[in-house]
């Protein structure tokens, strides 16, 4: 389980541009659910998810991971347990390595270094069944450079690479938006699968409405620091597109936003 709890965040503060984005912010995420968050351009969407994964540190509050409080713990310490997809497809992957060297060390996440091949021969045959359940052709193209591959295919790969061991929580930043339609339904397609064969608890920021109503147990819409809607269980699988559109536009009118 995850919780923020009274969470305050400042930006630029001491400063004529000081802004409070939190103020006494909470949110509790449960084991196993999947959460699509959505909301304005600025309404802390993305600094929710990296002060989550230790990139950002709340001014007053604390963050809990299962009962621990990690409010202090160092953001590649997170990472151990978390795993990030990003909207940048080059973000998940190392381009000048082969798909088998990223695969390699995506596999070794959180195992001890020493004096020995980066790349473990014995579990090719593993990697190869991993990256076929992609059905994108990549478990034939092992020995080819990731930054030679789709945008698409990369993001696929970044996805598979984040899930390959245990995690408490994968964090999904908007990784469908550099995509083109088709390619981003293919890879939201894998994220439900991933997430639900391997009984992850996922939250992902989209602008996309229909990703948010479609995937997902649980939809919380953002508007400046607070979440103003928060459905889950049969009214999330009631909403519609017209009705989380409608509340945007209505946020929207008031701040000149836009989605």
């Amino acid at each position: 389980m995850l919780e923020l709890r009274n969470i305050d965040k400042y930006y630029n503060l001491g400063t004529i541009n000081e802004m409070c984005l939190f103020k006494n912010f909470n949110l509790k995420v449960e084991k196993g659910e999947f959460i699509a968050v959505i909301g304005s351009n600025g309404s802390g969407k993305t600094s929710m998810l990296n002060m989550i994964c230790g990139s950002v540190q709340p001014d007053a509050g604390s963050i809990y991971i299962n009962g621990k409080d990690i409010t202090k713990v160092k953001e590649y310490k997170r990472y151990e347990t978390i795993g990030r997809v990003y909207q940048d497809p080059s973000m998940g992957t190392c381009p000048s390595m082969t798909i088998l060297e990223n695969m390699s060390l995506a596999d070794n996440k959180g195992k001890s270094f020493n004096l020995r091949f980066g790349t473990n021969r014995k579990r090719i045959n593993a990697y190869k069944e991993l990256l076929s359940q992609l059905n994108l052709g990549l478990e034939d193209k092992l020995h080819v450079k990731v930054g030679s591959l789709s945008g698409g295919q990369r993001q696929a790969l970044a996805l598979l690479m984040s899930t390959m061991t245990p995690l408490d929580f994968l964090i999904l930043d908007e990784h469908t938006a550099a995509l083109d339609p088709k390619t981003a339904d293919i890879n939201m397609m894998l994220t439900q699968r991933f997430v639900r064969e391997k009984g992850l608890t996922a939250i992902m920021v989209t602008h996309n409405l229909r990703y948010a109503v479609e995937y997902g147990d649980r939809l919380i819409m953002m508007h400046q620091g607070k979440a103003i809607m928060d459905l889950k269980g049969e009214e999330k699988q009631k909403v519609g597109i017209d009705h989380i559109l409608d509340k945007f536009n209505e946020i929207s009118i008031e701040v000149g936003n836009d989605l």
